[in-house]
């Protein structure tokens, strides 16, 4: 398992169109994405899950990737979120 942890600079969140695209994102990868943000666990492929944590701009998220690929897939996941999820 690798993790990191990064803070959302999105200034919406993880709203519908951002949620999809990184679910749809992580979906590419053989590894298991989990997102923690407080008590909040969730599935990073699931976009029901991500909608469902609400994670606001200024969030800090844990990633954590357990798999063949997980290293691609944490790199693909803090980029995805350092760039502000296409809204930037």
């Amino acid at each position: 398992m690798v993790s990191a942890t990064v803070r959302v600079v999105n200034p919406q969140g993880f709203h519908m169109r951002p949620a999809n695209l990184f679910a749809q994102a992580m979906g590419k990868f053989q590894s298991e994405v989990i997102l923690r943000r407080g008590d909040h666990v969730v599935d990073g492929k699931s976009i029901m899950n991500i909608m469902a944590a609400c994670i606001k701009a200024g969030d800090s998220l844990t990633v954590e990737c357990t798999g063949t690929d997980e290293d691609a897939a944490l790199a693909a996941a803090l980029e995805l979120i350092r760039s502000g999820l296409g809204d930037l």
